[in-house]
């Protein structure tokens, strides 16, 4: 699932265009970027945006590792991690 504090209508229009094969969360109230710390805090300069940061979900729907793109941008190495990392859980 991907989530940003996009509105729905905005959602839907990026995920039709990128034919996405999963949901993504509109999080306009930023409900879901505060309780997993992606919201910015008001005063930071980007304060708008939400920080660029995934979470792999244990099977038992704990946080089991959050990944950071400030530490690594690149994309296809993030995938390997991701799945390395679910690998590593089963």
């Amino acid at each position: 699932m991907g989530a940003s504090f996009d509105t729905v209508d905005d959602q839907k229009a990026f995920a039709d265009n990128c034919s996405f094969p999963y949901r993504l969360l509109a999080d306009s109230e930023r409900v879901a970027g505060t309780a997993y710390e992606a919201a910015r805090p008001a005063d930071h300069k980007a304060a708008g945006f939400p920080r660029r940061v995934s979470y792999l979900i244990s099977p038992d729907g704990l946080i089991a590792k959050s990944y950071d793109f400030k530490d690594s941008p690149d994309l296809s190495e993030h995938a390997q991690e991701v799945l390395n990392d679910i690998n590593n859980l089963s």
